[in-house]
């Protein structure tokens, strides 16, 4: 079976690409085993308290709790990405596995198909 790589770069809600990267997740795991990496902005997704109704968009992070449910058991974060952006392990939402970036670059080279948002 292929193994399909998500890849988060953009903040929340900087723009719709990171909620069309989640509901392309979604879609995929019913076909392809799927995997999740959140790296750059993308960290940022992985925050508490993220308001969407003060900008009138949907909430689509609240959707992170369900993805063990769609089969998405592999869920990275870049190690640098975090540091970068001062972020610490803990304060995030989302059970993750953090990777340096030796290991991100191994995951890739595992990985069949890479989709980026």
């Amino acid at each position: 079976m292929k193994k399909f790589l998500f890849i988060q770069h953009q903040g929340t809600f900087s723009n719709m690409s990171a909620q069309e990267g989640f509901d392309a997740l979604l879609m995929g795991t019913a076909f392809v085993e799927c995997s999740l990496l959140f790296m750059d902005d993308g960290v940022f997704q992985l925050l508490e308290n993220q308001e969407s109704d003060l900008i009138e968009r949907k909430n689509f992070v609240a959707g992170f709790g369900a993805l063990n449910d769609y089969g998405v058991n592999n869920i990275y974060c870049s190690q640098s990405a975090l540091d970068t952006r001062n972020i610490k392990d803990k304060s995030l939402t989302l059970k993750v596995t953090c990777i340096t970036d030796t290991e991100l670059s191994a995951l890739l080279d595992l990985s069949d198909v890479i989709l980026s948002f």
